[in-house]
Order: C-alpha cells, then sequence, then structure tokens
C-alpha cells in the first residue's frame, strides 16, 4: 500500500522515528557541549544514522532542527497552558497569569523525569542571539501565550515602552536558567534550591510577579553638546 505522496505508511513510520532519533541526540548533545560546537555528523553518529548526511536529508539546516526541537517543546506546553487557561476566569491576579506561563514549563520538565536534557538545551539557544529568536518566535505565536500575555499586561499599564522591555528580557532569562539549573542538579545528583518542580514553580512566580510590580525609577540623562571645561 502506498500512500497519495508516494511512500509507504512503513516508510512514513520509519522517517518519523528516524527524525525523531535525531531530535532527541541533537537536544543531548546541544544540552551537553553546546550549539556551536557540535556538527551534524556528530549528531547522526549520536542518532545511530550511518548516513553522515542524515541530520541535512532531513532538517536542511541547523536553524531548522532548532526549530523542531524548539516546537516540541512548544507543543507540549501548549497544550498544558490551554488547559489552564481554560480553567481560569478572567483573573486580575497578577500571579494567576504569571502561573500560566510558569507551570506549562516546569510540568512538562517534571514529566520528563530524570535524566532529561530539554531545559538545559533551551539555554544553550538563548545564549544565540538568531537561535533565541526562534525561540521567541515559535513561544510567543502561540494562542496561549497570546492569551498568558495579555492577561498579564492588562494588569499592568503605564508601563513605560523601555521598562516593559527589559523586565520582559530579565523575565525570559530568570525562568530559562532557572529551569535549566536545576536540570542540571537533578542530572548530576547534586542540591536544589526547590525540592520538587511544583516548589520551583512557586519560587518563580513569587519573583515574576514581584519583577513586575517593582516600582519603576526614573533616570535622567544628560547629553553633553559641549566640550567639557577644563579643570586645572
Amino acid at each position: 500500500m502506498v500512500n497519495v505522496a508516494g511512500r509507504s505508511p512503513r516508510g512514513s513510520s520509519r522517517a518519523h522515528e528516524t527524525r525523531e532519533a535525531i531530535v532527541d541526540a541533537a537536544e543531548r548533545l546541544f544540552a551537553e557541549h553546546g550549539v556551536g560546537d557540535v556538527s551534524n555528523r556528530q549528531i547522526g553518529q549520536a542518532a545511530g544514522q550511518a548516513n553522515n548526511f542524515a541530520v541535512g536529508y532531513h532538517f536542511g539546516a541547523k536553524a531548522d532542527l532548532v526549530r523542531a526541537i524548539v516546537r516540541r517543546y512548544t507543543t507540549e506546553t501548549e497544550g498544558r497552558r490551554l488547559r489552564m487557561l481554560d480553567e481560569m476566569t478572567d483573573s486580575g491576579d497578577l500571579r494567576a497569569w504569571v502561573s500560566c506561563l510558569v507551570r506549562p514549563a516546569t510540568g512538562h520538565l517534571d514529566a520528563l523525569g530524570v535524566p532529561s536534557w530539554r531545559a538545559r538545551c533551551l539555554a544553550q539557544f538563548n545564549t544565540v542571539p538568531a537561535l533565541r529568536q526562534i525561540i521567541v518566535d515559535e513561544s510567543v505565536a502561540t494562542p496561549s501565550m497570546r492569551r498568558t500575555l495579555d492577561g498579564m499586561f492588562r494588569l499592568l499599564p503605564g508601563l513605560p515602552p523601555e521598562v516593559h522591555a527589559g523586565r520582559g528580557d530579565m523575565s525570559r532569562l530568570l525562568v530559562v536558567h532557572t529551569l535549566a539549573e536545576r536540570e542540571r542538579a537533578l542530572h548530576e545528583g547534586g542540591p536544589t534550591p526547590r525540592t520538587t518542580w511544583e516548589a520551583t514553580a512557586l519560587g518563580l512566580i513569587d519573583a515574576l510577579a514581584g519583577l513586575w510590580l517593582a516600582p519603576v525609577t526614573t533616570s535622567t540623562v544628560t547629553t553633553r553638546t559641549d566640550p567639557p571645561a577644563c579643570v586645572d
């Protein structure tokens, strides 16, 4: 039996399994070594592929492989977040909206068990501007994230644009690296500040709510147009 695309169901299943094996291997290697130090050949070998061009054949450029890793993560967190939002009313509590940002990620990582590499892999992507943009594009564009951010920002009127942007960057860094550090510590059997992923979620919700509700200190920057006077 052949489908309309000319590929048998068995061939389609085999291709899917190969892609999943490549994504699994890339996620682990990127987490452990960084994106720039891992070649497609190394990923293919770790995925059990004898063909050195398997990664390029299935994914094209490295950015496309990164996008596949990010989409696998956002698909999982999107479902969790949508379920949370469906159970919410139009809340006026900022913490409820922040919880919708945090708990889908911590719940997903908890479900992965130990060891996992997903949070550390995303943290590595976050250090490369072009790859960080893929994370932003893939995560912020989801319906659940748009609903969550709309709910949050409705409760934060009057923040200057530069403060808003700055706190958004701080929030992203705080979440990404807190999750990655906990995942690393669990993998290595080391101590963690919080005993469970749920406790980690509570700590992040506290920190993020405090960050967004913090007072804004304005500063005046004087631009000098004349050369400074000489001082004897």
